[in-house]
């Protein structure tokens, strides 16, 4: 470990989701300190195998932003209210203002660094056969009015480009897809039940190609973003790790859960007209579960609109190390293996 890996901290928030635990992992990997900021209650089980320094804090909390920012050299800012549902004044409050107090904390703790994490939605939910989008592309396109997750998305990155622009803060913007991997406590379980169940259905013909990346894989991208002074002021697409398609993808879930490939179709159009209903009856109950299916569910699997990542291929000479191949079938036997564990340390219910 080179002694400027064991002096300057790195500071990971959304540290116990996804892609922020796999940026956790992926720095440790290197050697390197790391501070996740986690919640009160927060599975931390992970992070304190690896040596992650944890201190408790969220963001909506200025003071606890601010003493985990002192002293840190990077910050990678991977938390956001995620999913497809919920209240605007959620999304709001976590992800738009909870990013304004984290760029502000960091501006007066003087970081190096600032890697921001979006999303492809960012671009809006743009669609159309042929369409290949790039880092050019206009954020906020076709926006839906209860397009939440997307909507502060646009605005978290609106707050640190107006800050970099100042020049307060040395941003990277990373804009991962649809994330899969291990620890993924969100996409994997239900569709992992929906092909057990015989349920799942592909949307179209299911050829369309899907942007899907590894989390390692983006995890990687934005350590290498960090380390580059080229990326300062640059925004990158990390949006697939090679060609799959919407079928290539559920079959390979299949064939590791030992299931007939998928047959079952609907057509795409129907099924975002059906989510549109679905949305409305929703919102007009107020209900706080999340329909069947969403529109924004609908368009990450059926669009035929393609995110391309060239640009940071070719800026940074990033290449993702975990194929579909390998990837897919790991994550969906750790799901499997985790919620395992977590059935057997279920108490058992008692007998009558």
């Amino acid at each position: 470990m080179a002694a400027d890996d064991q002096k300057e901290i790195n500071l990971v928030t959304g540290a116990t989701g996804l892609l922020g635990s796999h940026i956790a992992e992926q720095l440790r990997k290197r050697g390197r300190a790391v501070r996740a900021l986690v919640r009160p209650g927060s599975d931390i089980q992970f992070l304190s195998s690896i040596g992650v320094d944890l201190m408790t804090g969220d963001m909506t909390d200025r003071t606890s932003l601010d003493r985990a920012c002192r002293g840190a050299a990077t910050v990678y800012h991977s938390a956001a209210k995620v999913g497809d549902w919920g209240p605007w004044e959620a999304f709001q409050k976590i992800t738009i203002e909870g990013t304004d107090h984290l760029v502000k904390a960091a501006v007066a703790a003087k970081v190096k660094r600032f890697i921001h994490i979006s999303s492809i939605s960012a671009y809006g939910h743009v669609d159309g056969k042929g369409l290949v989008l790039d880092e050019t592309a206009p954020l906020g396109q076709s926006l839906y009015r209860w397009a939440y997750y997307s909507r502060s998305k646009v605005e978290a990155e609106r707050l640190v480009w107006e800050t970099h622009k100042a020049g307060k803060l040395k941003a990277t913007v990373i804009r991962p897809s649809w994330l899969y991997g291990e620890r993924d406590r969100t996409t994997m379980g239900r569709l992992i039940a929906s092909i057990r169940s015989g349920k799942i259905k592909l949307l179209g013909k299911g050829d369309n190609r899907l942007s899907l990346s590894h989390a390692a894989n983006v995890a990687e991208a934005c350590i290498l973003a960090a380390d580059s002074d080229k990326a300062v002021g640059e925004a990158y697409n990390c949006s697939n790790d090679g060609d799959i398609t919407q079928k290539q993808y559920f079959d390979l879930i299949a064939k590791t859960l030992n299931q007939p490939p998928i047959q079952k179709s609907v057509p795409y159009p129907v099924a975002r007209f059906a989510a549109f209903c679905l949305e409305c009856v929703g919102h007009l109950f107020k209900l706080t579960k999340p329909p069947l299916v969403t529109r924004y569910s609908a368009w990450l699997m059926g669009r035929h609109s393609f995110f391309e990542n060239r640009k940071i291929r070719e800026h940074l000479g990033w290449s993702p190390t975990i194929p579909y191949e390998e990837g897919i079938p790991a994550a969906v036997r750790h799901y499997l293996d985790e919620h395992q564990t977590i059935s057997r340390r279920q108490p058992a219910a008692p007998k009558p």
